[in-house]
């Protein structure tokens, strides 16, 4: 049947069927979409002329902004040279959340913290033994700059930068009316190395009650938590209350945590099963539920879906009742970008040049021809 449509209308279907407009990138969506009209012959070409030149406009203020958190990282690398690089893949990823021009704030806040929470995971997963992690996870609880003495020498840097961009955090709040959030910020931090530390345990073979204790867990280490308290400050309609509704462990925020979890997990299996001393969560399904990998992986991108439908429920229901639409957009950007990176197994966040190079060039180097 698509074959019988006009190229035009067949190219749209075609993109539909891969990725549904919900799940996709906005930014990227609207380049294919002015790539598409631009072919269609009822076209209005003022409009298209017009949406070629915002796109453009808008790609360079992410230029600008990218220049900015890549030279962050720059300076802050050389303490912590063992870190991977993935600022450009973080910032991507926050185009997600909010692609307008006034939400700067939140998507270099994005992309920085989570080029934070890569290293941390990245520690905990590949440089801690136990024992390490369990010190650096008291420190956190502490949260104290006079802790930093007991830690390993490697793991001296992360902290004191984690601790550093707290305090930032702070002044950003301070400034915005927005200290209300800090406690919770901390608090999501906290949980974050608790629960690195357990699934440390985890993936080192230490016994797991079931397959749903392994989901909790991670869960629970999503930056999604804590990106949600750090952007706070650039979110103009936050308050209190919604503070409140993050604390309440949100069935919104579970399921756009859980779509990331399992695209993950089935996008990173074949690189992390190489590493004979970690479990993945395939191999955590198959021992506690039976079966192949193969069969796994047919569960986990059903499990994908499920969680999808329960998303996208939640997000209209949570609009309707007042939870601020820059919050739950933001929510549900976290998911997007998540079938981006990983969808059909795709490794694209430890892998971005084998899988994200078109993405990076269409939305930051490639300007449209006007």
């Amino acid at each position: 049947m698509v074959q019988q449509l006009e190229p035009a209308l067949q190219a749209r279907v075609k993109r539909a069927l891969e990725r549904p407009l919900q799940r996709g990138n906005p930014r990227m969506e609207a380049r294919q979409y002015i790539s598409s009209y631009e072919k269609d012959e009822s076209r209005n070409e003022q409009l298209l002329k017009l949406a070629k030149i915002d796109f453009n406009y808008v790609q360079n203020i992410y230029k600008e902004e990218l220049h900015q958190v890549t030279r962050w990282w720059s300076e802050l690398n050389p303490c912590l040279p063992y870190a991977r690089n993935r600022v450009v893949e973080a910032y991507l990823w926050g185009t997600s959340l909010h692609f307008e021009p006034q939400y700067s704030f939140v998507r270099m806040t994005f992309a920085k913290y989570v080029q934070m929470l890569t290293t941390l995971d990245d520690t905990y997963d590949n440089y801690a033994s136990v024992e390490e992690g369990d010190i650096f996870t008291d420190a956190m609880e502490r949260w104290n700059i006079d802790e930093i003495d007991r830690l390993p020498d490697y793991m001296k840097p992360l902290y004191r930068c984690i601790l550093r961009m707290f305090d930032d955090y702070e002044i950003d709040a301070a400034k915005q009316g927005k200290m209300f959030a800090v406690p919770y910020a901390k608090q999501t931090m906290k949980e974050i190395c608790r629960t690195h530390s357990q699934g440390l345990r985890y993936t080192l073979g230490a016994p797991m009650g079931s397959f749903e204790d392994y989901v909790v867990n991670t869960v629970i280490t999503s930056v999604l938590y804590v990106t949600c308290a750090a952007t706070v400050p650039g979110l103009k309609s936050v308050s209190e209350e919604t503070i409140d509704w993050l604390k309440s462990q949100p069935k919104m925020i579970r399921a756009s945590a859980m779509v990331c979890r399992y695209l993950d997990d089935l996008g990173s299996h074949e690189r992390e099963s190489q590493q004979d001393t970690l479990l993945t969560g395939l191999d955590f399904y198959v021992r506690h539920h039976g079966g192949s990998i193969p069969e796994a992986r047919d569960k986990f991108e059903e499990l994908a879906e499920d969680e999808w439908k329960d998303l996208n429920a939640e997000w209209i229901r949570d609009v309707k009742s007042g939870v601020p639409r820059e919050v739950v957009d933001e929510v549900l950007g976290y998911a997007r970008s998540s079938d981006v990176f990983y969808r059909h197994c795709r490794d694209g966040y430890a892998k971005p040049h084998e899988v994200m190079t078109p993405e990076v060039d269409a939305l930051f180097i490639d300007p449209i021809v006007v």
